[in-house]
């Protein structure tokens, strides 16, 4: 097993950093193995990724970290439906579960549940296939829905078992009522159910599009939502499916630890969205306040230069803020990531500092930094060095980039091309404020 670890870990560095895998490995490791994560699959995953899920579970697996898989079938359901003649009615989002519609929803379901286990057992992994037994529940209103469970008690003697003997515990979305009775539950609401009962340290949600999509549909690699949650949900493109995920995700958190978190990402991904910085998917956590400052006193000021000094590991000139012409300070509620912002070349704000300490790294603070950033300012621009790690995230943020020597200058929403050029100059020349040493 040690040897298993050692090229696991290995991998992992090649995913990110040495000192990535490491932090995450050590967070990871220190929970109580069956509170190590959640991970809902959709039926989709299941029919058209189920390779791609089953490696990934794997991997994890043969790090000591167990999670709790929970799976849906709606598609295959749907299909099967379709092919028995059997018409599919949703009310309110839910599917109305007939005494017909139930007879091919069970079979199906078990099925889709032993392909699963029987996928990971032929990956070399132990797993329990867990059908029934963990969801006690009532009729969420049988004359409207028919056979449809409303979640009352969650049993997790079945899960912890599993664990306990090293097998990865794999649940379907099926309760039973008092009587024994059968009872469909939507999958999301299983999750947030089963999660509220284990408070795992992470939740995972497998999609087919691998995240959380902006109006242009890229992934937003993260939300905080303490800053964002509002905001998003008054956008015009945040509608249907990813509306409704947003809402079950801040209403699932609110539930939990300040410090557990929800990535929304593919199965293919799930590895590097655990184990690295940037992820591959959507991070969503609770969050912090950003607090702007556009006057920062005394207290801000030593404050953000005692971040600036432990993070980097040396001391700033004496008097560096002192010589910043009109700094916009933010600062997160923690005082655990901050930026600094000066007026640059024709007026253009330039990011001078962009800080997140290493316990912060991972939790979607330098994101929401970077947001508030961008909300405020259309235009900037700003200078990194090659061999910062947070550089490859730099370039999927920016819009242009100019390699130069040990630094890679950025500008972003400069359209004018001399106008980059002057940026482009400017932050070449600046000085970056450390004493010498």
């Amino acid at each position: 097993m040690t040897d298993v670890r050692q090229v696991v870990h290995e991998l992992l560095a090649q995913l990110g950093s040495s000192r990535e895998a490491q932090q995450y490995l050590k967070e990871f490791s220190g929970t109580n193995q069956a509170r190590f994560a959640v991970v809902k699959v959709g039926g989709g995953i299941l029919r058209d990724h189920l390779d791609e899920l089953t490696s990934a579970l794997a991997f994890l697996h043969r790090l000591g970290l167990i999670p709790v898989v929970l799976h849906g079938a709606g598609p295959q359901l749907d299909q099967a439906l379709a092919d028995a003649g059997i018409k599919t009615e949703r009310r309110d989002g839910l599917r109305v579960t007939t005494e017909a519609v139930m007879s091919v929803a069970r079979p199906l379901m078990y099925k889709e549940n032993l392909r699963l286990v029987e996928a990971l057992e032929d990956k070399g992994i132990r797993a329990r296939s867990i059908q029934h037994g963990v969801f006690q529940c009532s009729y969420l209103d049988q004359e409207k829905l028919g056979l449809v469970g409303e979640v009352e008690k969650v049993d997790l003697s079945a899960v912890e078992s599993a664990v306990r003997r090293g097998a990865v515990p794999v649940l379907t979305c099926l309760g039973e009522s008092p009587s024994g009775q059968v009872l469909n539950i939507n999958a999301d609401i299983a999750t947030r159910e089963l999660v509220w009962a284990l408070q795992p340290h992470k939740v995972i949600f497998l999609s087919p599009t691998g995240g959380l999509l902006d109006r242009q549909d890229r992934i937003i690699s993260a939300v905080s939502l303490t800053n964002d949650y509002d905001a998003l949900m008054q956008q015009p493109w945040v509608h249907s499916g990813m509306r409704l995920k947003l809402q079950q995700i801040n209403e699932m958190l609110q539930k939990l630890p300040d410090n557990t978190s929800v990535s929304i990402t593919s199965a293919a991904h799930l590895t590097r969205e655990l184990f690295t910085y940037r992820g591959a998917g959507t991070l969503v956590r609770k969050g912090e306040e950003i607090n702007v400052h556009e006057a920062p006193d005394a207290e801000t000021l030593g404050r953000v230069e005692k971040l600036v000094e432990d993070s980097f590991g040396r001391k700033l000139r004496e008097g560096w803020f002192e010589s910043l012409e009109r700094p916009l300070v933010l600062l997160s509620e923690t005082g655990r990531a901050a930026a600094v912002i000066v007026m640059g070349v024709d007026g253009l704000p330039y990011l001078d500092k962009f800080i997140v300490t290493s316990e912060a790294q991972g939790e979607g603070l330098g994101a929401a930094i970077w947001q508030v950033v961008r909300a405020r300012f259309p235009a900037l621009y700003w200078r990194s060095r090659n061999t910062n790690p947070v550089t490859p995230w730099y370039f999927q943020q920016a819009d242009s980039s100019n390699r130069s020597g040990q630094w890679v200058v950025f500008t972003l929403g400069v359209e004018d091309a001399a106008q980059r050029e002057r940026c482009v100059g400017d932050a070449l020349e600046r000085d970056s404020g450390w004493a010498p040493e």
